[in-house]
């Protein structure tokens, strides 16, 4: 039993109830009923999610022997070269399942995986980090359009708002093992209202709000710290989209309540924790913000179904909230 809490304390398990609702929020945005295809490219965003949470602790094994003893590779109860092993049969599951959905499906999916071995190998401990990590986010959104819809422009929005708030939380974690200034907790917090203010709102205006909410993330100095945790990504180029799909039923004109009142929950997740992290940056607060922030990726995902009508999508994707917060008590997420 102690053997299997150590993989899911090494895989962090509860995190994984944060990456259907990527895929389905993609499917949404290109008015498509969520079917096949949606399911094998959720399938592969688990896996590779997984293959980087593995990878990330066999490159940082030597640096938790100090910051984090008690991880599952330096307390000795996973073997690195275990981890390695999954990370790569992980990868490779994620790519068979992505070659399943499609051929939009893999041409996201082939860079996403090349990015998620040399962001753990190489652009960790890089500027390029926070941003990055910020766009895998993004993409694994548009992986779910493309493999449900053949096409990636009309998710573009909703990528970028889901990017926003990864990157706010990702400049929240640069100060996780030790104690930081209150400038990041703030910005994530300004970050978080900006995009409770976009979400139940003109889907053609956010471009511009939602560069400026990133940009005050950016200017945070820990966001230019090295990335610790998740997998980045960039956006595919010269894929040609499949003929998209016609919208099916179950889409409908966004709902104003249920978008605001998902978009509202997502800010009350984030709210006093990023508040508590402002007013005192020790690591144990800002620990506890950084795992409030990636469970708020949850009613953000809702959210962003809910305004591009898919209701009972978002409903199905807000239920994964209570799971990832019971699961969260066993095992961390960060």
């Amino acid at each position: 039993m102690s053997r299997l809490h150590a993989w899911a304390e090494l895989l962090r398990l509860p995190a994984l109830f944060t990456v259907p609702g990527d895929g389905l929020a993609g499917a949404a945005a290109v008015a498509a009923r969520p079917d096949r295809r949606t399911a094998l490219a959720v399938g592969c965003s688990l896996c590779l999610y997984e293959a980087g949470m593995a990878l990330n602790d066999w490159a940082d094994r030597a640096e938790d022997a100090v910051e984090r003893p008690h991880r599952p590779l330096p307390s000795g109860r996973v073997r690195p070269a275990a981890a390695l092993a999954a990370a790569c049969a992980l990868t490779a599951a994620g790519l068979a399942l992505a070659a399943r959905a499609g051929r939009p499906a893999l041409a996201v999916a082939l860079p996403l995986a090349a990015t998620v071995w040399s962001y753990d190998l190489v652009l960790k401990r890089t500027p390029a980090g926070p941003g990055a990590m910020a766009a895998a986010r993004g993409l694994d959104l548009l992986l779910g359009a493309a493999a449900t819809g053949g096409a990636v422009r009309p998710a573009l929005p909703s990528a970028a708002l889901l990017s926003t708030h990864t990157l706010a939380v990702t400049a929240v974690s640069r100060q996780e093992t030790r104690d930081g200034t209150a400038l990041a907790p703030l910005a994530a917090l300004a970050a978080t209202a900006t995009l409770t203010r976009l979400l139940p709102g003109d889907l053609g205006r956010e471009r511009r709000d939602v560069l400026v909410a990133a940009r005050l993330v950016a200017a945070s100095p820990s966001s230019r710290l090295r990335s610790s945790r998740g997998y980045p990504t960039r956006e595919p180029s010269g894929a040609s989209p499949a003929p998209s799909r016609t919208a099916t039923p179950g889409h409908s004109r966004p709902s104003g309540f249920l978008t605001t009142a998902l978009a509202l929950s997502y800010a009350a997740a984030t709210a006093r924790p990023y508040l508590n992290a402002a007013l005192n940056p020790s690591p144990p607060l800002t620990q506890r913000a950084v795992g409030a922030g990636i469970r708020a990726t949850i009613p953000l995902q809702a959210a962003l179904a809910a305004r591009a009508g898919a209701g009972a999508t978002a409903l199905a994707t807000a239920a994964l909230t209570a799971l990832a917060r019971r699961f969260s008590k066993r095992v961390s997420v960060t």
